[in-house]
């Protein structure tokens, strides 16, 4: 007899319904149903595989998928085909078929579900080596209909007719369609399907071959893209190793004129964490990459009417096709082992975020619509990037994160050396007046007058009107250009004074609250509320700091000059401000122990040293922890009314060509960065009557930079 206090056994049971529910929530549309029977074809070492739609004898439409890959005995139908989400692909990661190997990508074992969710009945036809036909038939209807698992069965028998194989194969017939499939749909099946292979790989032993409703005959999928894809006018190509640095290659390629460019660039995973916007959203380490190797490769197009005419030009190719070739495989595709992880569907293209993180920097972020990107992963070198049961999307984890952000990052260096490619041609910055002055069409009259005078045809007047145009658009675009950053300065004030102000408010507010504590419990003797005392006034004193920082660009029209600043003392606050980042990188920092004072207000002094310093640590991040050091050094000149501070580094400088456009507004070698940094602190520098400079090549191999103040006699 049972006891009371015992628990009873009560059976787990599964309704037969839930081939239909799964199908349903797992796999998220059609074409996603029909690349995991196909990825199955290809588990199964199938040189071939055909994709057909056909009409029975009632007329109904069924879709078939046939490969010629190794086939099923009797016993796999039983104990892999029949168990939904089988371990047996797990436990056997490789399909062998001979010497070859591949890589199995179905590891869910989802395959059945994805044909419940395509249509209510299936026949299925399969041959293995030394082996009958095997005929199996399932009605999905019939099976729902039941109230328990244990009462469902699949229908299996030797094939009645002659092998539809030469050896081996399987062949899947859907019957009973659930959605139509038009014209639309098939071209998007297409289009996937062409982007399922990776092209990282000769993949010329498996072919797809796709034929429509009514079209009666198969034709191949096949990559047809058009030349100009495998041509991009820029492109970045390497790898990511299992320490998260990046080893990348950029390439220029202009299409009309211009001069191709090359050149070897890369970031360490300490400077990719710099970058990441939101470190608490997963435990990022600075210290520690967990994700693996993998490779990339990333194209990329400018799309404004003028490129897709040079395009179409370049390569006889008709413009109004140029964005839609793009748009079938835009955006960033990973390919785990060779076969396709994501995206899956247009609504996945932009899984990088690319296109928001583009709107606070239209004119030199990069949106899906211009990329074109692969990146190849294995299951051995990275476990921890899996997708998803419905293969939409990846796993939300720390190496899928890493992940995320070593391409962004890689990305962001394509933007950086495509803006300086862009603005090639722009070797020097004209003043502001010079460009209102293109706007003047004075001489066009002038020349337009000449030639009526001398009895000339209307069009020969149109060369100077093109030429006119063209310098109008220049100068335009010159002007907009120039407007949109110095708008963004003009924010960014607004911003700071803001900020600063509520600084302020509050710092005031806890200074007395601590003068009140200080007077009404003082001396402290209780050694706990003298440590947090102490602690509260640290960081209050660290708050109007910041606010100092930030007070330069709170106010660019009141100098508050009543205030001198000792150099050296500046340099040894705005060190302080950055020790924790100093000593977890190990850079070594020297600055002398004089003392050199000087007609500049503190917070502006701090916001050029400290924008100097934060440029030498960033870029410190690439060099070997054992060489990463910083040197300020001070010499007076100008008869002494003068003093110059250097700020010499050993990172990856500044490249020669840079040299002098560094300080324009917008121009920056940083990922991610809106180069405005050297802009402000130039800005500030010349405003004491000094000029920030550069040279190439820095005193210890980095960069090195000099700005020179009015010493305060």
């Amino acid at each position: 007899m049972q006891k009371a206090f015992e628990f009873e056994k009560v059976p787990f049971r599964i309704h037969p319904r839930v081939f239909a529910a799964l199908g349903a929530d797992l796999v998220t549309n059609d074409v996603v149903a029909v690349i995991e029977l196909v990825k199955n074809s290809y588990d199964a070492f199938a040189a071939n595989c055909w994709i057909r739609f056909g009409r029975g004898e009632d007329g109904g439409l069924y879709l078939e998928i046939e490969d010629d890959g190794q086939g099923m005995t009797r016993d796999i139908i039983e104990n892999v085909w029949a168990v939904v989400a089988t371990p047996n692909k797990l436990d056997n990661p490789k399909a062998q078929f001979g010497r070859k190997q591949r890589r199995v990508v179905g590891e869910k074992g989802l395959g059945r579900l994805s044909v419940a969710r395509l249509g209510a009945s299936l026949e299925m036809v399969t041959q293995s080596k030394n082996d009958s036909c095997w005929q199996v038939s399932v009605d999905w209807n019939v099976l729902a209909s039941e109230s328990e698992l244990s009462d469902c069965f699949v229908g299996v028998r030797t094939f009645q007719d002659s092998s539809p194989f030469k050896k081996t194969g399987t062949r899947i017939r859907i019957h009973d369609l659930y959605n139509a499939w038009d014209e639309p749909t098939i071209a998007d099946l297409e289009d996937n399907l062409a982007r399922l292979i990776s092209p990282f790989k000769d993949v010329a032993d498996f072919r797809l071959m796709l034929s429509s409703p009514d079209s009666g005959e198969s034709q191949t999928v096949q990559v047809e893209s058009p030349e100009f894809l495998s041509k991009p006018k820029y492109l970045i190509e390497g790898e990511v190793d299992d320490e998260g640095n990046v080893d990348a290659t950029y390439r220029f390629r202009p299409l009309v004129g211009g001069k191709p460019r090359q050149k070897k660039t890369s970031m360490s995973w300490e400077q990719v964490f710099e970058l990441i916007q939101d470190k608490q959203r997963v435990s990022f380490d600075a210290n520690e990459y967990h994700c693996g190797s993998f490779e990339f490769e990333i194209r990329a197009w400018d799309m404004a009417p003028g490129d897709t005419e040079e395009i179409a030009s370049k390569f006889n190719f008709q413009k109004s096709r140029i964005r839609k070739a793009i748009r079938v495989h835009k955006g960033v595709s990973v390919y785990r082992d060779d076969v396709l992880v994501l995206p899956k569907s247009d609504d996945a293209r932009d899984w990088l975020g690319l296109d928001l993180r583009r709107v606070s920097k239209v004119g030199n972020r990069m949106s899906t619509s211009q990329i074109v990107g692969y990146v190849a992963i294995t299951a051995k070198k990275n476990p921890g990037i899996v997708d998803t049961s419905d293969r939409e999307r990846l796993v939300s984890n720390l190496e899928v994160a890493e992940f995320q952000e070593a391409l962004k990052s890689i990305i962001g260096l394509l933007e950086v050396e495509r803006l300086q490619d862009r603005h090639a041609d722009e070797e020097k910055e004209e003043p502001m007046q010079e460009l209102f002055d293109q706007l003047s069409a004075e001489d066009l009259i002038a020349e337009v007058i000449a030639l009526a005078e001398e009895g000339a045809e209307a069009s020969e007047a149109v060369p100077l009107l093109t030429a006119f145009n063209k310098s109008l658009d220049k100068a335009r675009r010159t002007i907009q250009e120039r407007f949109v950053h110095y708008s963004r300065m003009a924010t960014v004030g607004t911003i700071a004074q803001m900020l600063v102000h509520e600084i302020r408010n509050r710092t005031t507010a806890f200074g007395e609250f601590l003068e009140i504590v200080k007077s009404r419990f003082g001396p402290l003797k209780d050694q706990t509320v003298k440590r947090e005392y102490l602690s509260a006034d640290e960081s209050v004193t660290a708050l109007e700091r910041l606010a100092d920082t930030f007070s330069p660009l709170a106010s660019r029209s009141f100098r508050r000059r009543k205030r001198d600043s000792i150099v050296e003392e500046r340099i040894g606050k705005c060190v302080v401000l950055n020790e924790t980042e100093l000593d977890r990188k190990g850079i070594e920092i020297s600055y002398p122990k004089t003392s050199t004072k000087v007609a500049v207000d503190p917070g502006e002094l701090d916001a050029v040293i400290l924008n100097l310093l934060s440029n030498a640590v960033f870029w410190l991040g690439d060099t070997e922890k054992d060489e990463r050091y910083i040197e300020f050094k001070l010499s007076t000149i100008n008869n002494g009314n003068r003093v110059r501070v250097w700020v010499h580094d050993s990172g990856s400088g500044v490249d020669e060509k840079d040299v002098e456009k560094i300080f324009r507004p917008g121009v920056t070698r940083k990922p991610g960065g809106i180069g405005m940094g050297l802009t402000v602190a130039s800005e500030i520098v010349s405003e004491y009557g000094g000029r920030m400079t550069s040279k190439y090549p820095g005193t210890h191999g980095g960069a090195s930079f000099a700005f020179d103040l009015p010493v305060k006699k």
